[in-house]
């Protein structure tokens, strides 16, 4: 090994991001200090079908084969901090009335410094399915945090040079 060098500069390793620095962007919705967003993901459901045993031997109960199933998008919780902005109440409250209004959401990870955006997933025809008001304590000092979960149709990640699937 070359002198200065160490094994970890050899594999070129990259620091990871950290998951405080990130956004999110909807539509006309003027929230800007979400504080956490959780339960994002995508899922193939299996699907299991039993493949008949032996005719020779009597008791064999076969075995399963597992095929890909349907995809379903795991519901992403979004906690922010209350202000006086009523945007993200009256969307919700859209859809309570029987008008679910559904939005394409842009999530950005931001890089390390938080300035420039890295990676970002496209929340496809997503609306909001449940609201949760602050807690609210005469006795504590803590911001007031709602939350909103969103359900959404399809997600799709790109890289900051704009490569899907990345």
């Amino acid at each position: 090994m070359a002198e200065g060098k160490t094994a970890a500069s050899d594999l070129n390793m990259e620091d990871p991001y950290r998951a405080y620095n990130f956004k999110l962007l909807i539509g006309d919705v003027t929230e800007a200090h979400f504080m956490e967003c959780s339960g994002m993901g995508v899922k193939i459901n299996v699907i299991k079908y039993r493949v008949s045993g032996r005719k020779d031997a009597p008791g064999d109960p076969g075995y399963y084969k597992k095929i890909p199933g349907p995809v379903e998008y795991g519901d992403i919780e979004l906690k922010y901090g209350l202000t006086s902005s009523d945007s993200l109440w009256n969307w919700f409250m859209s859809g309570v009335n029987g008008s679910v209004e559904p939005k394409n959401i842009t999530l950005q990870l931001l890089d390390n410094a938080g300035r420039k955006p890295v990676m970002q997933w496209d929340l496809i025809g997503a609306w909001a399915s449940e609201w949760k008001g602050a807690q609210l304590n005469t006795m504590g000092r803590e911001v007031a945090i709602e939350s909103v979960t969103l359900v959404y149709e399809n997600l799709v990640r790109t890289a900051a040079d704009g490569k899907v699937g990345a």
